[in-house]
């Protein structure tokens, strides 16, 4: 099995251009969009003033636009060029404690107006939700918190040609590596970017840019039944800092001759390490378990833990909105509060859950600034050294599984019970034996979190959340 991860190799980095334009002139074409803030500004305001002046109490308003391009290639030939460009005006209208909201992509001024009407008439034949209101005032992220750079947009001025030819390099390093890679499903890329303005009457006034860019391959090893698909990618805020092509297409191509010659074992107990871009699943599913929507439906499996022990003492978890360029980084949530960085799990205990303003509401609690999701999570151990790569990853796990592929989604969301198709390598003795293909591994996520014994220093970005491969101590494995 190879080594975790490629490094990024640094290529030159595109300029960055902000988005904001004088009034009503598109942004720049470098910056790859069709409007600037300005012109959403006016658009907001524009719909706000209009709800108001139909009689609504409070609304809030949202315009953003996006664009991008994508490419793939398939065993040497282009496949696909797509490219697109979206653009929204979304307007929730609050009639005392009735609320309604509805959207349009025509920014004119006839349009707006019949968009915040069909809002304010929804609202007119919508039942009263006392929680359904605007956030509070006092949590709304002023001027001077929303001032920090975050570095989160770096448009990415790279042609079709250009991306095709970066998506060739990468499949070609991947068959070129060995001829038991005798098939391709494909390699691509795809460069994205967006930006957005809200405001609302409770005072949020801000928006920001943003971009992501990535470069993927999925080689094919093996022939006929003998046949096994792995994947890489590599995603950044900004193509700098992506992977190089090489670097890319050789790692799938090495996890997917790792497969080969693949087999079933019999259904035993064991311990099971995941691999850490499965462990960021692992944490996703505390998260949904411990945000609002869940807990005041009362649908979690972890209702009522804040302040218990869920994890096992050295397991801390912190989420911090404000790191630089990383992908869960944020100077306010999707309802303009403020954010913070913070604890949410201190020696094991929950210290806190993830909260918007309505979900809070419900629970008689306070937003944790929280509305759209986490904010990058990273999940450590106290015990974790330094040297704690996959290889001391496996000798820690000794005889057991070891996960690098999961297939569906089954986690009871109320009782917390697992189960997963799933592939990987069986390991003796601290060393893999033979990879493992058609089973399950089940269990209850309650008790997994409580069993975790080790987390790795082989740490791995998944989207907003950042963990290396965690060791569970006892899973039940279903084979032949």
């Amino acid at each position: 099995m190879p080594s975790i991860a490629p490094k990024a190799t640094p290529r030159k980095r595109s300029s960055t251009v902000t988005p904001s334009q004088p009034r009503r002139v598109p942004a720049p074409a470098e910056a790859g969009f069709a409007y600037s803030r300005t012109f959403f500004e006016d658009l907001v305001d524009s719909a706000i003033h209009h709800a108001k002046k139909l009689g609504a109490s409070d609304a809030s308003a949202h315009a953003s636009e996006g664009s991008g391009l994508s490419v793939s290639v398939r065993k040497g030939e282009l496949e696909n060029v797509e490219r697109n460009r979206d653009k929204s005006l979304g307007i929730t209208v609050h009639i005392g404690q009735r609320r309604g909201n509805a959207s349009t992509s025509d920014f004119s001024q006839a349009a707006i107006r019949q968009t915040v009407q069909a809002a304010y008439d929804i609202a007119r034949f919508t039942a009263e939700d006392p929680f359904a209101a605007l956030p509070d005032e006092a949590d709304i992220a002023q001027p001077s918190e929303q001032s920090t750079d975050l570095d989160l947009f770096f448009p990415w001025a790279i042609t079709s040609e250009q991306a095709a030819q970066l998506a060739l390099q990468t499949e070609n390093a991947a068959l070129s590596l060995d001829k038991r890679i005798t098939n391709s499903e494909g390699a691509g890329v795809s460069a994205q970017q967006s930006h957005f303005f809200s405001a609302h009457t409770h005072g949020f006034r801000g928006g920001y840019a943003s971009s992501r860019h990535s470069v993927s391959v999925s080689p094919i090893a093996g022939k006929g039944a003998n046949m096994q698909r792995d994947y890489w990618y590599s995603s950044e805020r900004d193509a700098a800092d992506l992977a190089s092509p090489e670097a890319i297409g050789r790692y799938a191509a090495e996890r997917a001759l790792s497969r080969l010659n693949s087999r079933k074992i019999a259904t035993t107990e064991c311990p099971v390490l995941f691999e850490s871009p499965l462990a960021a699943g692992l944490l996703g599913a505390f998260v949904q378990a411990v945000s609002g929507g869940s807990l005041y439906r009362k649908s979690s499996y972890l209702l009522d833990s804040l302040g218990k022990q869920v994890f096992p003492k050295h397991i801390d978890i912190l989420e911090d909105p404000f790191v630089k360029r990383a992908k869960g980084s944020s100077p306010f949530d999707d309802e303009g509060v403020r954010v913070q960085a913070r604890s949410v799990v201190e020696a094991g205990k929950v210290q806190g859950y993830f909260l918007g303003s309505y979900s809070a509401r419900k629970l008689g609690m306070k937003t944790t600034g929280n509305a759209g999701g986490s904010h990058n999570l990273t999940l450590t151990s106290r015990l974790t050294r330094a040297g704690d790569n996959l290889d001391a990853m496996l000798q820690c796990l000794g005889t057991g599984l070891f996960v690098t592929e999961l297939m569906g989604s089954g986690v009871n969301s109320v009782t917390g019970d697992y189960s997963r198709g799933a592939s990987g390598f069986w390991v003796e003795n601290g060393r893999i034996a033979f990879p493992v293909e058609e089973i399950t591994i089940a269990g209850n996520m309650k008790t997994m979190f409580k069993d975790i014994l080790a987390v790795g220093a082989d740490t791995y970005n998944q989207g907003a959340k950042t963990v290396g491969s965690i060791l569970i101590k006892k899973m039940k494995v279903a084979g032949s």
